[in-house]
């Protein structure tokens, strides 16, 4: 499978994985995008898959407690470690995973497996040079090991190294066609603006997912993500309820769920759906999301109460070793608090970095800042690729607006707007204003 029609256009085979989330950050736009999942947990629920789990768990812990020189148990544990960081949205976790996938290293350093799980947990700690290191020594220790070659990618796109990383995809898709791979296609085609070809991709990949798994509901989830993103709503709620039937209590089905009906300004619906899901999965991104639609339906206080925990958040996920410092910066920019502090930071990851989505947070901070030429350009910059995101196209159409490109601002409002107009909880009524300021027609 190629990645698109033309394989000859080496630009156009790029992707944008969710390093922003590993399990516990995203922000709207760019990071609404979960990681495939690494665990292939095939139980009903997640009650029930923990207890698998935690029984998988005590085996390799008693394996590895008889000989604690066992490289492979080590691994093995140590790739339990990493699903039950996702399945519980527990970082700590990340730290046991760290201490006995190095034991595991150091016992057989040329272990291809430990290897790609070494940097599965580079990823979603969001070291992503180190990532890009363990991913590419386990191809040249295994060359066929498929999974490397997706540590390998999304190391590389986090890291702004986009050709490359459309290599090392269709090299992926080459050896294995699967629901990893289709996955990466998909994201491939919505960057460069191939919507219907990124549904077809995704919709694939949840084909080859097996029923019940973690990772099929996951592919489920993300098609619905991107009907929801052409403001096909009914295809979106259809998607995100089959994804919760097939693993009851999915907290990213009952998320699109409550997104769906935030778009629709139906707010208590959404808060009642939302609430118990940030109880389940204390993740940032639900959290920011319920704030966001508290604010919405005019429940500031209960808003206010919501971002508070933010920060909070991000020392817990700091202590276990992850890299926040892109997604607080955003979520600052978008408080407008911290505004210099939080420049200063996307300044310093874009020369790290360079990504899209850092690109955009630039941009994004040059607006705070009030420079609005230099804004606007890395603006142009985050879209070059015709990315169809809305929140990219709404923070370039304001740049864009107040330097004084009325015509290229009201074409980003109008092509945001034409995507999904309420896409965005935070910002959909100053996306209409902006646009009808402009002379846009009311939407």
């Amino acid at each position: 499978m190629r990645l698109l029609s033309n394989p000859t256009n080496r630009l156009a085979l790029l992707l944008f994985l969710a390093g922003l989330l590993s399990i516990g950050w995203a922000a709207e736009g760019l990071g609404w995008r979960a990681p495939i999942p690494a665990a292939r947990l095939a139980a009903p629920s997640p009650a029930l898959q923990t207890a698998a789990l935690d029984s998988a768990i005590g085996l390799r812990q008693d394996a590895v407690r008889r000989t604690p020189t066992d490289s492979v148990a080590l691994t093995e544990l140590g790739e339990l470690y990493l699903a039950k960081a996702r399945l519980t949205t527990d970082p700590s976790w990340y730290d046991k995973a760290d201490a006995v996938l190095g034991q595991a290293i150091a016992q057989k350093p040329d272990d291809a497996r430990t290897a790609v799980a070494l940097g599965e947990l580079a990823l979603a700690r969001h070291r992503f040079r180190d990532a890009l290191g363990w991913g590419e020594r386990a191809t040249q220790l295994s060359p066929t090991t498929v999974a490397a070659y997706g540590v390998i990618a999304d190391a590389l796109v986090e890291l702004g190294q986009y050709e490359r990383a459309a290599d090392v995809i269709q090299r992926m898709v080459d050896l294995k066609p699967s629901l990893a791979s289709y996955a990466r296609v998909s994201y491939a085609r919505e960057l460069h603006g191939d919507l219907p070809g990124a549904i077809e991709a995704m919709e694939l990949a949840a084909e080859a997912g097996t029923p019940g798994s973690e990772s099929r509901s996951w592919a489920l989830v993300q098609t619905g993500r991107l009907y929801f993103l052409v403001n096909d709503l009914p295809a979106a709620t259809a998607l995100f309820r089959r994804a919760d039937a097939e693993t009851p209590g999915y907290h990213a089905a009952r998320a699109g769920l409550a997104r769906v009906a935030a778009a629709q300004e139906r707010y208590d619906e959404a808060i009642a759906l939302l609430q118990p899901v940030t109880l389940q999965a204390p993740l940032a991104e639900y959290v920011i999301l319920l704030g966001d639609i508290f604010a919405a339906a005019g429940r500031p206080a209960e808003a206010e109460q919501q971002y508070s925990l933010v920060r909070a958040m991000s020392e817990l996920y700091r202590a276990s070793g992850v890299d926040v410092d892109l997604e607080l910066a955003v979520f600052d920019l978008d408080q407008n608090q911290n505004v210099a502090a939080a420049f200063a930071t996307i300044a310093r990851l874009e020369r790290e970095r360079p990504s899209i989505a850092v690109l955009d947070a630039l941009a994004w901070g040059y607006y705070r800042l009030g420079d609005d030429a230099a804004g606007l350009a890395k603006a142009r910059q985050a879209l070059r690729l015709g990315t169809p995101d809305p929140l990219l196209l709404y923070h370039a159409g304001k740049l864009a607006a107040r330097a004084g490109h009325i015509e290229e601002a009201r074409g980003y409002f109008e092509r945001a707007l034409s995507l999904n107009p309420r896409y965005s909880v935070r910002w959909a009524d100053d996306l209409r204003r902006s646009f009808e300021a402009l002379g846009g027609a009311a939407r």
